[in-house]
């Protein structure tokens, strides 16, 4: 291909070139792929592999031509890549330019032009030199013997209240029948029998279980709320209701003590082995924890020890992703709080540098994951795949055939795989230290880095 390429502008890591397929290009292989298909065809009125070419380019030549120019493109941009020795960061831009239709009617040059960013050049930091702290909290005897209550006070049991005590009061369960009413009349999802109901549990919208403390067995009463103005359902938000309720049975809670018997209904063989296994499971979460602590503390020192020019592309589009979702929680008055008292000037000027953060970090952890050859094995990336569709309960199957079909999901599910590997990696060489912490402090929710925030 006798392809015409300019480079218009280079500033920093930015690259512009013009580029031009001459159309006796395209038309030569218009042609070859015209001469291709044209014995594989089956056409009324002409014998197999005896249709003229003319017909063919007549019924097929749009078609053919649009295969052309996208292979031409594609063929075009990677010389473009090789003959410079690029190295982009991310998917080029393309821009067409002159008259397309002209190109796709064989009558005209494709000239397009070609945006580039630049991966930066630049030295990763030896892992060998960084030094690392790494919180640790070990769970308590008191603290698996407390969680082993809570166990057991959330499979509690409840059996009917007998004898004087049959008034509900707070902690009980009631089996209930009810009727809502929106200006008298019944409205979709407003009726339900037999419905266990534990007061105090906030299961039901405010105001509703408070009326039925002190309820009696075969009772009927009139409970009046007030739906809340944010309420899922548009219809009843705001709006005033009755309920009519009876109230068939009234249960007082069995406290179930924490012994072998309550080991074996969970299935296990007894109390020792339910602590060890609430012990193993306090032990993952703060080892998590704990993780997630390091993890933040290298990424810390990665960010401070780097400093060169980060693509420009890739850092608006990651500040246009974390600006959405601010937008978004913003409207739904969900900013944190300390966010929702500063101008979008002040958010700006943040989420920007969170987002050149984010940039900076992903480069530094891609370049030391290609200089150790850190890969992605297609095993870990099909539990990935798994993992994700069971989320979707019966539609797992076919979630995940999707999601395996799919190069841009499976990008993104690749992604933090690899970034875990590598920091794994880079943990491995760094000197690490234990620090012994309390739980709270292990917990404790981490402040922006220093410098990312007014």
């Amino acid at each position: 291909m006798s392809i015409q390429i300019v480079e218009k502008s280079g500033e920093g890591l930015s690259r512009v070139y013009g580029v031009t397929v001459p159309l006796a290009d395209l038309t030569e292989r218009l042609e070859a792929r015209v001469a291709e298909i044209t014995p594989t065809l089956n056409i009324k009125g002409f014998r197999p592999g005896k249709v003229p070419t003319g017909h063919v380019r007549r019924l097929y030549g749009k078609q053919l031509m649009s295969e052309v120019v996208q292979a031409s493109l594609n063929e075009s941009t990677q010389k473009v890549l090789t003959d410079n020795n690029l190295r982009p960061a991310g998917e080029p831009e393309l821009k067409p330019e002159g008259d397309f239709e002209a190109v796709m009617d064989g009558k005209a040059d494709l000239a397009y032009e070609l945006s580039i960013d630049l991966m930066p050049e630049f030295e990763p930091v030896d892992a060998a030199t960084l030094s690392l702290t790494k919180p640790v909290y070990v769970p308590t005897a008191k603290e698996v013997d407390d969680e082993v209550a809570n166990l057991a006070k959330q499979n509690r049991t409840y059996e009917p209240r007998t004898g004087k005590t049959l008034k509900a009061k707070d902690g009980d369960q009631l089996v209930i029948d009810f009727i809502g009413r929106v200006d008298g009349e019944a409205f979709d999802g407003g009726t339900a029998t037999d419905v266990e109901l534990v007061l105090g549990s906030g299961q039901f919208i405010p105001g509703f279980e408070e009326q039925l403390v002190g309820a009696k067995p075969d009772s009927d009463l009139t409970v009046k709320v007030t739906f809340p103005a944010e309420y899922q359902a548009a219809n009843l938000a705001g709006r005033s209701a009755e309920f009519e309720t009876k109230v068939k049975e009234v249960r007082a809670p069995v406290e179930s003590p924490a012994d072998d018997a309550f080991a074996e209904r969970l299935g296990l063989e007894n109390l020792e082995k339910l602590k060890e296994l609430v012990k193993g499971n306090l032990e993952e979460q703060y080892a998590g924890a704990s993780r997630f602590k390091l993890k933040r503390a290298l990424l810390d020192q990665l960010d401070t020890k780097h400093d060169f020019p980060l693509p420009p592309k890739m850092v608006e589009a990651e500040f246009a992703a974390i600006w959405g979702q601010v937008q978004q929680d913003k409207e739904a008055g969900s900013l944190p709080p300390e966010d929702a008292e500063k101008s979008d000037e002040q958010l700006t000027k943040e989420y920007r540098k969170i987002a050149e953060r984010r940039v900076r970090l992903g480069l530094v952890l891609a370049e030391i994951g290609r200089a150790n050859n850190v890969q992605v094995t297609e095993q870990e990336l099909n539990q990935a795949i798994l993992t994700e569709a069971r989320k979707y309960g019966p539609q797992a199957q076919e979630i995940f055939n999707l999601l395996r079909d799919n190069q841009n999901a499976q990008a993104q599910l690749r992604a933090p795989i690899f970034e875990d590997k590598v920091v794994d990696l880079i943990v491995s060489k760094a000197k690490v230290k234990d620090k012994k912490v309390s739980k709270d402090e292990l917990m404790k929710e981490d402040d922006l880095p220093e410098g990312y925030s007014e």
